[in-house]
């Protein structure tokens, strides 16, 4: 009995190599995807951190007289409880002291794009190597981040979060 070739059926070298270059292409197009998308959802939580701490802050001016935290006291005025007056902050309630107010942050969010990713300072300026910036006057809260810095999109300003 003799083998011949014609009846064989096999991949040739040049269909091998075609595949393997196909497959190339579409890593070549999938794989930059996929580090924006990545990037997106940075830029994605960074705007629900700062929806998150805008909320927080609003209803502590809501309970407190419409007077906002101090920046002094901000990590303490947004999670412990507190009386009316923000003078005081526990970790519990205390209602013999008037402490009834809050929690409203279980703890201060950190930055997820940007320079200052990973940080959850509080500072009053920009620039300040810390994660936020706050007003206290008016209750106004930023990202960080310098005025040129961009959305992994490139349509919007990090500050303007």
């Amino acid at each position: 009995m003799s083998a011949t070739f014609a009846n064989r059926r096999a991949f040739s070298l040049i269909e091998l190599v075609i595949v393997v270059v196909i497959i190339g292409i579409i890593a070549a197009i999938a794989i930059p995807r996929m580090s924006r998308g990545a990037q997106g959802a940075g830029d994605s939580s960074l705007a629900g951190s700062v929806a998150t701490l805008r909320k927080a802050i609003d209803l502590y001016a809501a309970e407190h007289d419409g007077v906002f935290p101090k920046l002094t006291d901000f990590t303490d005025a947004m999670t412990k409880f507190s009386d009316a007056a923000g003078s005081k902050f526990l970790d519990a309630k205390d209602p013999a002291q008037g402490v009834i107010y809050g929690p409203y942050l279980r703890s201060v969010p950190v930055m997820n794009a940007g320079k200052f990713k990973g940080k959850s300072e509080i500072t009053a300026t920009a620039g300040e190597d810390g994660g936020w910036v706050y007003d206290e006057n008016t209750g106004a809260i930023r990202a960080d981040a310098g005025s040129t810095e961009m959305d992994a999109s490139g349509n919007k300003k990090l500050v303007d979060y």
